[in-house]
């Protein structure tokens, strides 16, 4: 919240970490109801105050603050990001490129109630107006604070213009819609004090809305719609914030919003495939022989059924379009030729929450080149290699078969002469003498 903001600024304690809250229990306390605060303000004092009557104090809570105390980030778009600084002697300095890396940023991120690092870079918000650290620090990672951190002294003395380091965190993933079906769709949800918490607001939903989708890399709002009924914490916004927790928060409770944002659905994807292996992968992306067959296939993530996939050719005004099945649909080109070359892009469209969305996928290169053969050459090849294959495969059955019969034919032949010599011989054997000599002379 930019309060909680202007609390550690005015107390010279670097950045909010975390907001919680607690019951008012003396009595004859005082307090003071902050109703706006821009962010920029050096005390609290600057802000809008209505000051309450004794024991009263917002519903009876008290904000209670942390701030990092030892570490800031300075000059950056948000709290997390910035020029790096430590508080040194009751004053901050800036850190020299050369003395902090991605394990030291690594647990100014957690410090901060951060994401993870997502940029490390000297001169990237600027010089410090002031001194520099002197130490070097040697973080593992894990350590809760950058000053638990050990260090050691300095390898350079000086630190060159250009090199006060810049850190960019990511945003912390603190906010999450759900019940939607998709990440960009559902009942807002905080992680506060350990657990998630539903939020709710009155009026400015459009603008706690607008933070919410901002925050989560979801677009834009595109309707907002009465939560469930359970109660959450009340969050009002200006619609400019880039979080949520820079939001103020009150501790009455409201019914939740679901919020609906603009990149509901996820980016499809396209590839190309081809049954002949006609394709291959050149440095511009792929390219496809002239002649053979291809296929562009377009699909989704499974969030929402139904809907449909455009497919538009950047290299004229052809677009084709097929109705999403199973998540996917896929776009047959017969041959390939010169016409085919050029830049194709799926679009998913589809009707849901009472509205049309759409997504685009990446932008797929194709072009088309010479073949090594003429594709009727290689088809007419592949089919004699195969009808060549089948003769092989005959002959080779049916050779032994043959050869086979043969020695079967020539044994019979022998079985047979030698039957009939001995039916001679018997026949001899029975005759007398004068009549084999008859039989001789006959012969």
């Amino acid at each position: 919240m930019r309060e909680n903001k202007v609390v550690c600024r005015e107390l010279d304690c670097g950045n909010p970490v975390s907001v919680s809250r607690g019951h008012l229990i003396e009595d004859g306390r005082g307090g003071v109801r902050l109703l706006r605060c821009s962010g920029d303000e050096s005390s609290i004092r600057q802000c809008d105050i209505r000051r309450g009557r004794p024991g009263f104090c917002d519903g009876e809570y008290y904000h209670h603050v942390t701030c990092s105390e030892s570490v800031r980030l300075v000059n950056g778009a948000g709290l997390c990001s910035g020029r790096v600084e430590v508080k040194s002697n009751q004053s901050w300095a800036s850190v020299c490129e050369a003395d902090f890396d991605r394990q030291d940023a690594e647990v100014v991120c957690r410090e901060l109630g951060c994401g993870a690092p997502a940029a490390l870079q000297g001169g990237l918000y600027g010089e410090g107006e002031g001194q520099t650290w002197d130490k070097e620090f040697q973080c593992k990672g894990k350590e809760s604070l950058l000053l638990d951190c050990d260090t050691s002294d300095r390898k350079h003395n000086t630190c060159l213009p250009g090199n006060a380091v810049g850190l960019t965190c990511s945003e912390p993933d603190d906010v999450r819609l759900v019940g939607g079906g998709s990440r960009c769709a559902g009942g807002v949800e905080w992680y506060d004090q350990g657990e998630w918490r539903t939020v709710g607001t009155l009026s400015d939903a459009k603008a706690v809305a607008a933070v919410v989708c901002r925050q989560m890399g979801c677009g834009s709002t595109v309707s907002v719609l009465p939560g469930n009924t359970t109660r959450g914490i009340r969050v009002s916004c200006s619609g400019s914030e880039s979080l949520l927790r820079e939001c103020r928060r009150m501790h009455d409770l409201l019914p939740g919003l679901t919020v609906i944002c603009s990149d509901l659905l996820v980016q499809p994807d396209i590839f190309l495939t081809d049954p002949m292996g006609g394709v291959s992968r050149g440095h511009q992306g792929p390219e496809m022989f002239r002649g053979y067959n291809f296929t562009i296939t377009c699909s989704t993530q499974p969030h929402y059924p139904g809907g449909s996939f455009l497919l538009t050719f950047t290299g004229s005004n052809r677009t084709q379009t097929q109705p999403a099945v199973n998540h996917s649909a896929a776009f047959l080109f017969p041959a390939a030729d010169d016409s085919h070359q050029g830049n194709y892009i799926c679009v998913y469209d589809n009707y849901v929450f009472s509205h049309n969305f759409s997504s685009e996928s990446e932008l797929l290169s194709l072009t088309i080149t010479a073949s090594p053969l003429p594709a009727f050459i290689i088809r007419h090849v592949v089919v004699l290699l195969i009808l060549l294959t089948s003769i092989i495969t005959s002959y080779l059955y049916y050779k032994p078969t043959r050869r086979q019969k043969r020695v079967n034919r020539v044994s019979s032949m022998d079985l047979y002469v030698n039957a009939m010599e001995m039916v001679s011989l018997s026949s001899r054997s029975e005759a007398g003498p004068g009549e084999e000599r008859a039989a001789q002379g006959t012969e």
